[in-house]
């Protein structure tokens, strides 16, 4: 799990809004058709303690304990031991209070009042029920039926009184189908509107700044919690909006099973600790509600790709007649012909620094570890390669990304990610059929058996190297990239280059390829495994010096 980040500390930051993203559910009734309760205009307020028994046989298992009832707050989430008006939100994890929450921030559904300042109830008041005095919209409402709740803050603003920003967003409890246990239940969080992160009294001006929203799940027991990365940095609004765990922009999707959620980063690149090179590459793996860094790159022999291969902490070190042909040499990765009495070959030029021919636009040019330089530019190690059907390229290397990764019953690994088993519930996409094991293959290919090397597609077995472009000193063989000797043991591919086993039969990487020949089949559809994944959208932080605003209406820190 992760420590929220340091939080970004700014007195105007510039966002553009962000809107209509995830649909929210409706047709619930109510005023607003987002169901028939409500919390009445407020700032800071709960709902009384709800009964969700009802809804919920089984009661909800939210980590250790099993939960019967439940506080909605105006604050964008939902707690289980008491009510919460904290409208600061703190870093995960805390302590006591036990909560989901799609989006902790200052949320104020009071409406200005001009002169007078904000008119509708003050701190920690909320008239609830179907009476409650919500407008049309700038409202917080919840929907119940037999296995499953619906909450939903619509077109909500922040502290003090502010409207001319908004979010819209829900909060959906469903009760587990198939393989669940009592009281296993699924949480969705549906953005449709993302305007403003921070309040006022959270340190905001207009909307962010201060200590943005958190989103995600609290244990309450000063340990346990998962939260969707970048929570409490400035961004998160339109994150929130725009990406998604499960595909679906604005979507995020988990699963409680046990109590404990299923940890978001299931398959995320990680640093292996204590390991060098190549060897630090890993994948996360859930480990009950924590999470682990699994070696996914073990030593091998070095060969001119600028890694470490053996991981002793220096790359490219191996013995430069084993590195490369006669007469060339290792350079920025890459084996390239020796300056011969400081002349190259047409197209080229001497680089003093290494004796080495090059690219003239890659003279002088020295790239990072990982890293070659091509056309001026440095690249990835995995640039251009197109690992064997079922593995991913990783530090410049094919490997199996399911490889020391465990799922539980439910869930199926599925390019380094725990996804719903088709067999369990989850739909498989158009064209796909569900086989034992749980997994969506191609129907066509249902039943078909290939022989070793070869797998299907399209119903027929073909070669599994077609169209397989492996990293700098492999060759694909029987389905598989594996080193080649130098220079005793055969010819050195080319560095993006087809493997000879693929010569005459296959297009290379720059003459197009079939998808057919080289994809995966479709992942199983339902809930998702990971939060997180991706790049953040980048917003515009403006920071300067200036007058920091004291609000003596709330306390400070947010207590």
């Amino acid at each position: 799990m992760r420590l929220a980040s340091a939080v970004l500390v700014a007195l105007f930051f510039v966002a553009p809004s962000v809107r209509a993203q995830a649909p929210l559910l409706t047709g619930f009734g109510g005023r607003a058709g987002y169901g028939p309760e409500c919390l009445g205009m407020n700032d800071d307020g709960s709902s009384n303690r709800l009964r969700i028994d009802g809804i919920f046989p089984s009661g909800l298992r939210f980590f250790s304990t099993t939960h019967t009832s439940l506080f909605v707050n105006t604050n964008g989430n939902i707690t289980f031991s008491d009510p919460l008006p904290t409208f600061t939100p703190d870093a995960f994890p805390v302590a006591a209070r036990p909560m989901i929450a799609p989006f902790w921030a200052d949320v104020d559904t009071r409406t200005p009042g001009g002169l007078l300042g904000c008119r509708g109830p003050g701190d920690g008041v909320a008239v609830m029920g179907p009476a409650c005095d919500n407008p049309a919209n700038n409202g917080i409402w919840w929907y119940t039926e037999p296995g499953r709740m619906v909450v939903t803050w619509d077109q909500v603003g922040y502290y003090q009184c502010h409207t001319d920003r908004r979010m819209s967003f829900q909060l959906v409890l469903t009760a587990a189908e198939g393989c669940a246990g009592a009281g296993d239940f699924d949480v969705e969080f549906r953005f449709n509107r993302c305007e403003w992160e921070t309040g006022d009294a959270s340190g905001g001006t207009n909307g962010f700044g201060g200590t943005p929203a958190q989103s995600g799940f609290d244990a309450g027991d000063s340990t346990n919690f998962v939260e969707i990365m970048g929570s409490r940095t400035a961004g998160i609004a339109s994150r929130l909006c725009t990406e998604s765990n499960v595909g679906e922009r604005g979507i995020w999707r988990f699963q409680i099973r046990g109590g404990s959620v299923i940890c978001p980063d299931a398959g995320d690149a990680c640093t292996v600790a204590g390991l060098t090179g190549a060897c630090a590459m890993g994948r996360t793996n859930c480990v009950g509600a924590g999470t682990e860094c699994v070696q996914q790159v073990f030593p091998s022999a070095e060969r001119c790709d600028n890694l470490d291969n053996d991981c002793n902490g220096v790359a490219d070190d191996g013995d430069p007649a084993l590195l490369c042909l006669p007469g060339e040499v290792c350079t920025a990765g890459v084996c390239v012909g020796a300056c011969f009495e400081g002349s190259c070959g047409a197209g080229l030029v001497c680089d003093d620094a290494s004796g080495a021919c090059v690219d003239p636009l890659c003279a002088g040019i020295t790239c990072p570890e990982g890293q070659r330089c091509a056309g001026g530019a440095c690249v990835p190690a995995c640039d251009g390669v197109i690992c064997p059907v079922g593995q991913t390229c990783t530090a410049g290397r094919c490997v199996d990304a399911c490889a020391g990764l465990t799922c539980d019953d439910c869930t199926v690994c599925d390019d380094g990610a725990c996804v719903v088993r088709c067999d369990m519930g989850a739909s498989c996409p158009a064209g796909t059929s569900c086989v034992e094991g749980g997994r969506c293959v191609e129907s066509a290919c249902v039943g078909v058996t290939c022989g070793p090397g070869t797998t299907c597609v399209g119903g027929g077995c073909v070669d599994a190297c077609a169209g397989v472009v492996c990293p700098t000193g492999e060759a694909c063989s029987m389905g598989d990239c594996t080193p080649v000797g130098l220079p005793d043991g055969g010819p050195r591919p080319d560095a993006g280059a087809p493997s000879s086993e693929d010569a005459g039969t296959s297009p290379g990487f720059d003459g197009g390829l079939p998808d057919a020949g080289r994809e995966r089949a479709p992942r199983a559809g339902g809930c998702g495994c990971r939060a997180g994944r991706g790049d953040a959208p980048a917003g515009l932080l403006l920071l300067g010096l200036g007058l920091v605003w004291s609000l003596s209406r709330k306390r400070s820190g947010g207590s």
